[in-house]
């Protein structure tokens, strides 16, 4: 078998899509973005093209060295995502050639069910609200990102009315009901530390990036400071970028699927997490592709802990992304989560008319410019 052709679409709301075809028929899909920079990342897995087309699809490891480390420069996020949606794609193909799901292909699922959480969005009202919405549609979980962009070091009310919003989304929801809370990397290590005590009564599921990236080699100064779980990985994109943060006593990693060099990689971490007895909770703000990927790691890894998705109840007031399937039934959502799926390859089948009509409109999603109060550049 050999790569025949390789194409990649824009479509919205905000995503890129692959599509390898193959001399025997069989075609892979995968999802290559990189919020705010879908273009960039298409670009690079054109240059990608001119390596792939004519090799066997079923020789992914060794696509994956070559892709990652043949171009002499090495990682990135646009680099990484565009070899995380090939990976994906060529995950698909191997599955779909032996007509099993990938996650048999990296030993078998290992559970029934993938538990998964709803976001709830400050620009949409009422937070409590919005959970109790969640809760009485099946979800037993919850994330929200209570903090907005500040200055470096925030006024005692400012702190304090963080704690207070998600006091009163435990106050609504109960403590059968799990609460996570993502800091978007806005506040500054100083007031991460000073917050997250505050936080502690509250028993949130995890804090997720209560810092920026940069900052990873530091969080053993947040992980010594609190008993909350401490989660982080959404901007790393390899197990050596993974490490500093294992290192620092992180309870939870995030690697995105469609950034984090797919599923190959992904399946690396989560086994490098679970020698430091880290749990794993896939980033994924994005399509049906990308989730159908992260589900066959989740299936598969022992340490898989939570699913991120906006497919359901999403946080955006847009297209669920699930018209870009010929069958919706495998994201059938029951009790907050979703069955093992058991189609060949990722598992799900995807409607390449639609996706053709959606990219004729294409879109050129940049990703949000936020500034503090006092006008300086802050944290999306």
């Amino acid at each position: 078998m050999k790569i025949t052709e390789i194409e990649t679409f824009l479509v919205p709301p905000r995503w890129c899509f692959l599509r390898i075809a193959t001399d025997e028929g069989i075609t892979g899909w995968g999802e290559p973005i990189l919020e705010g920079r879908a273009h960039t990342v298409a670009a690079a897995v054109d240059e990608f093209a001119d390596y792939l087309v004519g090799q066997d699809p079923l020789r992914i490891e060794d696509h994956w060295q070559v892709l990652t480390k043949g171009g002499f420069y090495r990682h990135g996020p646009v680099l990484s995502s565009a070899v995380a949606g090939v990976d994906q794609a060529l995950w698909d193909i191997a599955g779909k050639s032996l007509g099993v799901p990938v996650h048999q292909l990296l030993g078998g699922a290992v559970r029934d069910r993938a538990r998964m959480y709803a976001h709830i969005a400050v620009e949409r009202g009422d937070l409590a609200e919005q959970a109790a919405r969640q809760v009485e549609a099946g979800f037993t979980a919850v994330k929200v990102s209570p903090a907005p962009s500040s200055r470096l070091l925030g006024t005692p009310a400012a702190i304090r009315r963080i704690a207070d919003t998600v006091s009163g989304i435990r106050e609504r929801v109960g403590d059968d009901v799990d609460v996570a809370l993502d800091l978007h990397g806005r506040l500054s290590l100083a007031d991460a530390r000073r917050l997250l005590p505050l936080l502690e009564p509250l028993l949130p599921l995890f804090v997720e990036e209560p810092v920026v990236p940069e900052l990873s080699g530091r969080l053993g100064q947040i992980t010594s400071c609190t008993t909350i779980p401490v989660a982080t990985g959404e901007r790393l994109y390899s197990r050596w970028d993974f490490r500093p943060a294992l290192d620092a006593g992180v309870a939870v990693v995030q690697p995105d699927l469609s950034h984090a060099g797919g599923i190959s990689e992904v399946r690396r971490i989560a086994a490098l997490a679970e020698m430091y007895d880290a749990a794993l909770a896939p980033h994924c703000p994005l399509g049906p592709i990308a989730l159908a990927a992260s589900l066959q790691v989740a299936f598969a890894a022992p340490n898989f802990l939570i699913q991120e998705q906006v497919l359901f109840g999403g946080p955006y007031g847009r297209s669920t992304g699930l018209d870009y399937l010929l069958d919706t039934a495998v994201f059938a959502c029951r009790d907050g989560c979703l069955a093992r799926p058991t189609g060949p390859g990722l598992g799900i089948a995807v409607d390449e008319r639609e996706v053709r009509r959606a990219a004729q409109a294409g879109h050129r999603w940049r990703t949000p410019q936020v500034r503090r109060d006092d006008g300086s550049p802050g944290e999306w």
